[in-house]
C-alpha cells in the first residue's frame, strides 16, 4: 500500500497540507503578541515594569476571551455549515484583525479609541478568529484519513503549525512591531488562496441535509453526564500547556527578574525556544502513540515530565542566558503532547458534535489563561506589600502549578482510550 493510500488519498493529503500551513499562520499570529507585547507597549508609551505587565496581562486577555467566544461559534458553525466554511472564515477574520493591528494609531486624546482601547479591541476581534482553525483541520483530516493512520495526519498539523512560532520570534526580533502584524495579515490571505481544491469531509456530507440530525447542540454538550464529563475532562488535561505558554513564557522577562537572571531573558527567545520544543515535541508525542497505541499513556508521560521540569526552571536561580533558553526549550518539549490532546478531543464525539468540541476545547483552554493569569496575580499580590512588586510570582506559580496540574491528571483519568476508534457514528441528542 503506497503512502498516499494509507494517508486515505489525494483529499487527505490535501486536507493536510492546507491545514497545516493553516495552523502554522495561526500559531503565528497567536503567539506574536507574547513576542512583542514589550516592544509594541513602550512604542505606544508604556515603559515602565509595572505597566508592561499590567497592560501585558489585559490585552493577552483580551486576545484569549474572545478564544474563548471564537471557540463556541466556530465549532458550531462547522458542525452546521461544515468544516471548511470555518477553516476559512476563521483565517479572514484573524488576518484582517492582525494587518490593522499594525496600524494602530499613537493617540491617547481620545478616551474611548487611544491606543490601548484600540489594541485590546483588536486582540478580542484576532482572538475569535484565531480560535476557529485548528479545530476545524483537526476534525477534517480526522474524518478523512483511516482510522488506523489518523494520528499522523493530526501529529503533522500539529507539529507543522507550532513552528509558526518561530517565524513569529525571528520577524519579531529582526523588524518593527507594526511589521510583524502586518506580515501575519499578508500570510493569512495568502494562504487563503490555497483553499482551491480542498474537500469537505465526506462524514459530514453525509449529515449536511439530514434535518433529523441535530448538528452543532453545544448546549447539549451540558445535558448528559457523560457527554460533560468527556468534554471537561478533554479540557482539564490541556491546562497545563497554556499556564507554561500563557504565564510561564510570556513573562519569562519578570521571572528572569525573580530567579535573578544574569542578563536580561528575551521573552521573543523565550517563545521561539520553547515553541521550537514544543514542535519536536508534538512530532515526538504523536508517533509514540501511534507505535505504542495509546493516548492515555502518552499524554501521562508527558504530563509527569511537564510538571518536573516547571519545578526545575522556577528553582533555576543566577544562570545565563543559554542555560534558561534551553530549559525553554526542554520545558517546551514536555508540553508537546498539544498534537495528542487535540486528537483526543476529536475523537470523543460523534460526527454532529465533533467539529464544535474539537474547535471549542483547545480554545477554552487557551482562554483559561485568563481566570489562571487573573487568580496567579491575585495569588502573587498576597505575597507583597506593594503591587509594583514582583517577587511574589514565584510562589504564585508553584501554587498555580499544583492546581492545574491535579486537575490535568484528574481529567486524564476520567477519559477512555481512543486511538484507533472508528468515528463514523452519531451522538444520540
Amino acid at each position: 500500500m503506497s503512502i498516499v493510500e494509507k494517508a486515505g488519498g489525494h483529499k487527505a493529503i490535501l486536507a493536510i497540507i492546507v491545514a497545516a500551513l493553516g495552523y502554522f499562520v495561526d500559531i503565528y499570529d497567536l503567539v506574536l503578541f507574547s513576542i512583542v507585547r514589550v516592544p509594541s507597549l513602550t512604542g505606544l508609551g508604556y515603559t515602565s515594569d509595572h505597566e508592561l505587565k499590567y497592560y501585558g496581562e489585559i490585552l493577552l486577555s483580551f486576545q484569549m476571551a474572545g478564544m474563548l467566544l471564537g471557540g463556541i461559534l466556530w465549532g458550531i458553525l462547522g458542525d452546521k455549515r461544515g468544516r471548511l466554511s470555518v477553516l476559512f472564515g476563521s483565517i479572514f477574520l484573524y488576518s484582517l484583525a492582525n494587518l490593522l493591528n499594525g496600524i494602530i494609531p499613537n493617540t491617547n486624546e481620545d478616551i474611548l479609541l487611544n491606543e490601548i482601547n484600540l489594541y485590546a479591541a483588536l486582540r478580542l476581534i484576532a482572538g475569535i478568529g484565531l480560535a476557529g482553525e485548528l479545530g476545524a483541520g483537526i476534525t477534517l483530516v480526522s474524518e478523512l484519513m483511516p482510522k488506523e493512520t489518523r494520528g499522523y495526519g493530526t501529529m503533522i498539523v500539529a507539529g507543522t503549525g507550532i513552528l509558526g512560532a518561530i517565524l513569529a520570534a525571528l520577524i519579531g526580533d529582526l523588524l518593527n512591531w507594526r511589521w510583524a502584524y502586518i506580515i501575519g495579515g499578508l500570510m493569512g490571505f495568502a494562504l487563503l488562496i490555497m483553499r482551491i481544491g480542498v474537500y469537505e469531509s465526506g462524514m459530514f456530507d453525509k449529515i449536511k441535509e439530514e434535518t433529523s440530525v441535530k448538528k452543532g447542540a453545544f448546549i447539549h454538550l451540558f445535558t448528559s453526564k457523560g457527554r460533560f464529563v468527556r468534554f471537561s475532562a478533554s479540557i482539564m488535561i490541556g491546562l497545563p500547556l497554556w499556564f507554561v505558554v500563557g504565564n510561564l513564557v510570556t513573562f519569562s522577562r519578570e521571572y528572569g527578574m525573580n530567579l535573578g537572571a544574569l542578563d536580561e531573558i528575551n521573552p521573543g527567545y523565550a517563545i521561539l525556544f520553547t515553541y521550537l520544543g514544543l514542535a519536536i515535541g508534538d512530532f515526538v508525542s504523536g508517533g509514540l502513540s501511534q507505535y505504542f497505541k495509546t493516548r492515555k499513556k502518552t499524554v501521562f508521560a508527558f504530563l509527569t515530565l511537564n510538571l518536573i521540569t516547571i519545578i526545575v526552571y522556577l528553582n533555576s536561580r543566577e544562570q545565563s542566558l543559554t542555560y534558561y533558553y534551553t530549559l525553554f526549550t526542554i520545558l517546551g518539549f514536555m508540553n508537546g503532547y498539544w498534537a495528542v490532546f487535540v486528537t483526543i478531543a476529536a475523537e470523543q464525539f460523534g460526527t454532529n458534535l465533533r467539529a464544535t468540541v474539537a474547535t471549542a476545547v483547545p480554545n477554552f483552554v487557551r482562554g483559561a489563561v485568563v481566570p489562571i493569569n487573573t487568580t496567579f496575580s491575585f495569588i502573587a499580590s498576597l505575597f507583597v506589600s506593594d503591587k509594583t512588586d514582583l517577587t511574589g510570582m514565584i510562589p504564585a506559580a508553584y501554587i498555580i502549578a499544583a492546581v492545574v496540574f491535579i486537575i490535568a491528571f484528574a481529567g486524564l483519568a476520567l477519559l477512555q482510550e481512543t486511538h484507533g476508534k472508528d468515528l463514523n457514528y452519531l451522538e444520540q441528542i
